[in-house]
């Protein structure tokens, strides 16, 4: 076949990408550069809801609601009969990793693919590849292939960190302190569980993890690093970015749940990345008791195939038994988008995530007494929890009697931004403000630092304490969680969060779009479960 053989190409749905934000310089890319792309194929049969609360086994799964070997074998034969190398295929995650020349790979996905500069959510400048509008597939996989990511590397998501000038500290906790504040399950420390961790950058040195959980007067827990997608652990480049997120998670989960494993997957910040950090946590042996997620993007920020995508490898990790953790954005109702209008924050507002969002907390860390316990919100610009209501989501059913409002000023306003049924966000919460943050090492330097980032692992350390004590997985844990609760009750094992706002949403009695459900009183949780 000749390059200018036409190829029998269909649409492919969801997969419209509009031009990069700050959009400065585009160029010619060389037609033999190496791209790298992920293909995710259709599930043997869809997966119902009482498979995301009774986990099953990934062969068991594997065989359920993976792919199926006819769909795998159809897709590679594809790909190999025009040329495009076949990386790696995994029928049980649904995913087959294709890689070619950029003329090639252009070609085969009907678009053009340019190299640009852009600039990204931190005001950096960023090159990468670049392309806009929908792609197309072989005619043969309408159906089978339900999303390609990755020809587009621009970058995908941003980290949801707060780092606090030390002026404007006016106290901060380390992670033991807030777990007493929480009142985590006593004789718990996470043991024979495992916590993965999602990055999209940065690194860690195992020196300064230790001399970090020393300093706390701990042993560590064991911290490998797996790479994804060509990804690696590569720390010290960027304190107030990257590492610092990467820290921030590991000693935070890591000093609540030193007793557990922690494997950190780097990846790629790109759609394809993510997902494939994401997926690959997922499946893998030992299945992790918790996933958690610190990066995110406003929903609007993911073409359609890239979120369902997530969605569904999401879906994976519930019916696998484990439960996500998501950090639901540090900029309030808007999630930095400067329409005027109410947006919520991705992976966060899948409902196959738990979201977690953020407070403002005084307490007396000698005594865990708390004095005051409000949601986070420094004004514009310099920091707020997210939350708010999915445009994208349905609401789940676990969801329909707490109140979940309809748009912006909720439905006693006449609000109606975001319709009557979307997924709300958060699910949970605790401390984020910087100004009340957590002490961390990042880089050699003792910060504070917040962010809704930081609650993501404070639950997932507290989910793998949970699963040790119960001696089972929580997978989905929201069915639980909201289980016969109504609007304006408060949860068996929270403490509810009724004063502040987030912007558009105001703080009450049971679950709000600023707290969910409340913060943790972990030991109280536990007897709950």
């Amino acid at each position: 076949m000749t390059d200018d053989t036409p190829l029998d190409l269909v649409p492919l749905p969801g997969s419209e990408r509009p031009t990069a934000p700050g959009l400065h310089a585009q160029s010619a890319l060389d037609p033999g550069a190496p791209v790298e792309a992920t293909l995710i194929l259709r599930r043997r049969a869809e997966v119902p809801d009482d498979a995301l609360t009774s986990p099953m086994s990934r062969e068991q799964f594997a065989t359920q609601y993976g792919a199926s070997p006819e769909d795998v074998a159809l897709v590679t034969d594809t790909m190999t009969s025009l040329g495009v190398n076949v990386v790696e295929a995994n029928a049980g995650e649904r995913r087959v990793r294709v890689s070619g020349g950029a003329a090639l790979m252009g070609r085969v996905f009907g678009t053009d693919l340019e190299q640009a500069t852009s600039t990204d959510s931190h005001d950096n400048e960023v090159t990468h590849r670049h392309r806009t509008g929908g792609l197309s597939i072989p005619a043969s996989l309408e159906g089978v292939v339900t999303a390609v990511l990755g020809l587009d590397d621009r970058p995908q998501a941003r980290a949801l960190l707060q780092v606090a000038l030390p002026r404007a500290v006016s106290t901060s906790y380390t992670p033991l302190e807030l777990g007493a504040i929480y009142a985590f399950p006593s004789g718990t420390d996470g043991s024979g569980q495992t916590i993965a961790i999602i990055e999209l950058g940065g690194g860690f040195a195992q020196s300064e993890l230790d001399t970090y959980f020393a300093g706390l007067g701990i042993t560590g827990p064991t911290v490998t690093a797996v790479g994804v997608d060509g990804a690696s652990n590569q720390p010290g480049a960027d304190p107030n970015g990257a590492d610092g997120e990467v820290l921030l998670d590991i000693e935070v989960a890591g000093a609540l749940a030193n007793g557990a494993d922690i494997m950190v997957y780097f990846a790629p910040n790109t759609d394809a990345g993510f997902v494939d950090a994401v997926t690959t946590a997922a499946h893998a042996s030992p299945t992790p008791a918790a996933i958690s997620i610190s990066w995110g993007q406003s929903e609007d920020g993911w073409t359609a195939q890239a979120r369902t995508a997530f969605d569904a490898a999401l879906t994976d990790a519930a019916a696998l038994g484990v439960t996500v953790t998501a950090a639901a954005g540090d900029d309030g109702s808007s999630d930095r988008v400067t329409d005027g209008a109410v947006h919520v924050d991705f992976p966060a507002s899948s409902p196959h995530a738990l979201a977690c969002g953020g407070t403002r907390l005084t307490a007396d860390a000698s005594t865990g007494v708390v004095q005051s316990e409000t949601v986070w919100n420094n004004g514009n610009g310099r920091g707020a929890t997210g939350g708010g209501v999915s445009a994208v989501f349905p609401q789940p059913s676990w969801q329909a009697n707490v109140g979940v409002p309809t748009g912006a000023a909720g439905a006693d306003a006449g609000g109606s931004a975001n319709g009557p049924s979307g997924r709300g966000v958060p699910d949970v919460s605790a401390v984020a403000d910087p100004q009340t943050g957590y002490r961390v090492l990042v880089d050699g330097k003792e910060m504070v630092i917040g962010g809704t980032s930081a609650v993501a692992p404070l639950w997932a350390a507290l989910v793998a304490r949970l699963v040790q004590s119960t001696g089972k997985p929580l997978g989905l844990a929201q069915p639980v969680l909201y289980d016969s609760i109504g609007r304006g009750q408060v949860a068996p094992g929270f403490r509810d969060i009724t004063s502040g706002d987030n912007g558009a949403y105001q703080a009450g009695p049971g679950w709000d779009a600023c707290t969910g459900l409340g913060v943790p009183d972990g030991t109280a949780l536990l007897a709950a479960l």
